[in-house]
């Protein structure tokens, strides 16, 4: 039985000390610093940065290598969370357990702290592919620009402006898988190819970890919608029933419970079945879909 606790613990060490070190780079600290540094470390499940390297080792790529890479993602991952809990967009005062950055600090500086995370993210993956061996840098190179892409306006960012705008509307259960592989799907998809990409995956590696990793970003969506309405708030770290006040669509007020917890198990059995094709190689990957849907936070 693969131990993914112990898997977890001893891959978020690396990637929370690497996280450290890029946050305390520059010197003398700043309010945005500070800021940044109280988002990023204020705890969260590390999912991106997990999956970036268990993908690579999946297709026989080196943990160590990637460790910018997953770092690079969690650090998008923690700006789109500080600007999505901004009063113009979701207004949430509690995240992970903890203030959300605008209240800890304040609106402008939480702004600036999530724009300041998404560009030093992409300093760090131009600097990583710049580094690499001659032969990788195409590799990195397509990466970055992946990453770009699902993080941008074709991705994360039209997720999240549909999400808005959709709200009060009752939109149909298509329109609402659409929204959810652009605002989440997107970077976790980009958090398992990237990893295996610059790993050197074959092609045929690749359309199936892309498969497995659409069925597990929506499933993980899901999960979240239902927990917003029957998760508990202290473990959760935020509040529950915001969804239903500010009249998104989820899939439990489209589908109902009974109805979201059954497609969250049917997209995760179809992850599944994708890893098939891969060896032992892939039970850290295995164990993190069965996490999607076990998961209480």
């Amino acid at each position: 039985m693969f131990d993914l606790k112990a898997y977890l613990n001893d891959v978020r060490a690396p990637v929370d000390q690497l996280l450290q070190h890029y946050l305390s780079a520059q010197s003398p600290a700043t309010r945005v610093s500070h800021a940044m540094t109280y988002s990023v470390m204020a705890g969260g499940k590390r999912l991106r940065p997990v999956l970036c390297i268990a993908a690579a080792e999946t297709v026989g790529g080196s943990r160590e290598a990637v460790l910018p890479l997953a770092c690079a993602l969690e650090f998008i991952h923690t700006y789109s969370l500080i600007h999505d809990d901004l009063p113009a967009m979701d207004n949430d005062d509690k995240r992970r357990g903890k203030p959300t950055c605008h209240v800890q600090f304040d609106e402008a500086t939480a702004i600036l702290a999530g724009d300041a995370l998404l560009t030093l993210a992409f300093e760090i993956l131009a600097a990583a592919g710049t580094r690499c061996a001659s032969e990788d840098q195409s590799r990195w190179l397509l990466a970055i620009t992946q990453i770009a892409s699902a993080a941008g306006f074709r991705g994360m960012i039209e997720g999240q402006m549909r999400d808005m705008a959709f709200e009060g509307t009752v939109i149909s259960t298509v329109e609402l898988e659409s929204l959810h592989r652009l605002k989440t799907g997107k970077m976790i998809e980009i958090s398992v190819g990237s990893g295996a990409l610059v790993s050197g995956a074959s092609t045929r590696q690749q359309q199936l970890l892309q498969v497995y990793a659409q069925n597990i970003g929506l499933a993980f969506q899901v999960v979240d919608d239902i927990l917003n309405v029957k998760g508990d708030p202290e473990r959760l770290g935020k509040a529950t029933g915001t969804d239903r006040i500010r009249g998104k669509n989820t899939y439990p007020s489209l589908l109902g419970l009974s109805g979201a917890e059954a497609l969250a198990g049917q997209l995760v059995n179809n992850a599944l079945k994708v890893l098939d094709a891969f060896d032992n190689g892939a039970d850290c990957l295995r164990a993190i879909a069965r996490y999607v849907i076990e998961r209480n936070r």
